[in-house]
């Protein structure tokens, strides 16, 4: 087994994007790593609130029949911990780079076939916040369908973003824009690496009935402690 292998590289208008397996020499294990530029996007070490984004904004969601949107792909820890929720019947995932749906379609991470061959799976390649901001939605083929569920796991807090673009999404109108496409009662949950926000859930409070800030903690090997996320759940 290579020590070290990119497994894809791609130029994009926001900087090379790559995928890069490595073994760890630490743990002995393979690890899964996306970098965008210079900056480490995420790795396959760390996914236990990637995983939790599902289970912890599901678990509010009411009903059999979930139909769910997933925003952002990456190493698809979010979209692939939802489909073990067997009320889900249908899944949206809407990534903005064309790069990252390929390697799942490819079959590129380990777990990927389990994603991408669930006839519940749609990986839709489109912005989610210019979606979210839309009338249309987040289905093409059916404008204007809503959601039992909004699991976002894109920018890296509510204040750190990828992207300028996204900031009017965490306003008090970007969310109740967002709303419009939650049914009665649905979910909108949202993953930080920051802990609870205070302002944040202010605003979380003025578009929603209820909200939860949920710290999910992890050991983390690389500095021989705890560290965590924030899994913010609104309905």
């Amino acid at each position: 087994m290579r020590r070290f292998e990119e497994l894809a590289w791609s130029s994009t208008p926001r900087g090379e994007i790559s995928l890069r397996r490595r073994v760890e020499p630490t743990l002995k294990v393979e690890v899964y790593e996306v970098k965008l530029g210079d900056e480490f996007l995420m790795s396959s070490l760390f996914t236990v609130a990637e995983i939790e984004l599902a289970r912890l904004g599901l678990a509010e969601a009411k009903g059999d029949q979930l139909d769910v949107v997933v925003g952002g792909l990456g190493l698809g820890c979010t979209a692939r911990a939802a489909l073990e929720d067997p009320r889900v019947r249908s899944m949206v995932v809407v990534d903005a780079m064309a790069e990252v749906i390929d390697w799942h379609e490819r079959e590129l991470l380990p777990e990927s076939a389990d994603l991408v061959r669930d006839p519940r799976t749609r990986l839709l390649h489109d912005d989610f916040f210019a979606l979210a901001a839309s009338g249309a939605g987040f289905d093409p083929d059916a404008p204007g369908r809503t959601f039992d569920a909004v699991l976002l796991d894109i920018d890296h807090t509510p204040h750190h973003l990828l992207h300028p673009d996204h900031a009017p999404f965490y306003s008090e109108d970007g969310l109740r824009r967002l709303t419009a496409h939650l049914r009665p009662g649905g979910v909108f949950a949202l993953w930080s690496d920051d802990p609870p926000d205070e302002q944040f859930c202010g605003l979380l409070e003025r578009v929603f009935d209820h909200v939860d800030a949920h710290v999910v903690a992890f050991a983390n090997f690389l500095t021989g402690g705890e560290s965590s996320n924030t899994i913010y759940v609104a309905r």
